[in-house]
């Protein structure tokens, strides 16, 4: 196990973020998927669509406590080390978009590497800069200001996909070229202006990491955690009513509802691991946790370079299906049928990043991006 100076509880959630990841994003074939493994079709929240603005809220307490030698607030070294690590990822996740064909005139601009980098540079700038009252009433602006713009802006139908701000301001700099297509239009589930909440999912991560970092007693942590976590909660479906919880927008709702959620998690494990010293099912999930970015990185070329890159052959006509497809089809798919066969690739493929997590941590390799 890790050191004690790391909060433990922390590497697990992460750890426990990226597999999830890893198997809601490696189906064998997205035709055959279990409901729970799917995002919502527009409004509504699956498990699926808790874990982004999980790995967000990680970000945020991240923030605490890896600027405690700079006394958690900003200074020119700080400020820094914020915007080298702003471009890094952002770089990282505009390369990975634009692998294995390179095509500039049609590459998407954003996704989810680039809205982590943004929402954590404006994020960590607006926690350190910030006392807690001020950032308190920061974050409720910027959900209330965020739920003001998406009403008075939407049209007939409100919060709509095809007529809502995020979209039209995203067509307008971004260009239709550049944008995911994924929902049948034009529209990018981690456009530009929809980032803006995201930067609350952040905060409110910070806000947990200070309320951990500066109580001694576990179970206060986990008192105060579950308090907090269970009035988000409640607050995030209730705004629901009105403005509904929905990951495409990432509205505030959604803000507050899964906000809520991963701190009620956070204090689960802290509970289990730091007081009750369950630990010992925990490490899998550290040795994930502690090199998310680099595997998400890597899972990503994976999946680009078998699907894009090696074909497999089938017959004298020169038909060819990609190595991701040939896998499911004629190991998975025929071992444990389509659903469960489809099931079984994704659980497969975590196991084998696991082994190259664990392979890093043993050496202690620790790939900080």
């Amino acid at each position: 196990m890790i050191v004690s100076k790391r909060l433990v509880a922390l590497d697990v959630l992460r750890g426990m973020t990226i597999s999830f990841m890893i198997l809601v994003n490696t189906p064998g074939s997205w035709k055959y998927v279990y409901p729970p493994l799917r995002h919502a079709e527009w409004n509504g929240c699956t498990p699926t669509d808790l874990v982004f603005p999980f790995f967000l809220f990680i970000v945020g307490v991240s923030i605490f406590f890896s600027f405690k030698k700079y006394q958690v607030e900003i200074s020119k070294t700080s400020l820094l080390k914020i915007l080298k690590r702003t471009i890094t990822i952002f770089l990282l996740g505009f390369l990975l978009n634009l692998f294995p064909y390179f095509d500039f005139e049609n590459v998407r601009i954003m996704g989810v590497l680039q809205r982590i980098a943004i929402a954590y540079g404006l994020g960590a700038v607006l926690c350190l800069g910030l006392k807690q009252n001020k950032l308190l009433f920061v974050l409720g602006g910027l959900l209330l200001g965020y739920w003001a713009l998406l009403y008075f802006t939407s049209g007939a139908e409100l919060y709509s996909l095809e007529d809502n701000i995020i979209r039209r301001f995203d067509l307008f700099l971004l260009g239709e070229k550049h944008i995911y297509k994924g929902f049948g239009v034009p529209f990018d589930p981690e456009g530009l202006l929809s980032t803006i909440s995201s930067v609350g999912t952040v905060i409110i991560g910070f806000l947990s990491g200070k309320l951990i970092g500066t109580r001694t007693s576990v179970i206060e942590k986990t008192k105060a955690l579950s308090i907090y976590g269970v009035f988000l909660v409640v607050l995030g479906f209730v705004w629901g009513i009105v403005f509904p919880i929905n990951k495409a927008l990432w509205t505030s709702s959604y803000v507050v509802y899964a906000g809520g959620l991963a701190m009620l998690l956070l204090a689960v494990l802290i509970f289990i691991i730091d007081y009750k010293g369950y630990s010992r099912w925990s490490k899998p999930f550290v040795h994930f946790g502690t090199n998310p970015l680099f595997i998400f990185v890597f899972s990503g070329l994976y999946v680009k370079t078998i699907s894009y890159l090696i074909k497999i052959p089938m017959d004298e006509r020169a038909v060819e299906i990609s190595g991701y497809t040939y896998l499911f089809e004629f190991v998975f798919s025929a071992i444990a049928g389509n659903m469960n066969g489809s099931l079984l690739f994704a659980l497969s493929h975590i196991v084998v990043f696991w082994l190259i997590c664990y392979f890093l941590f043993m050496k202690k390799v620790f790939i900080k991006i």
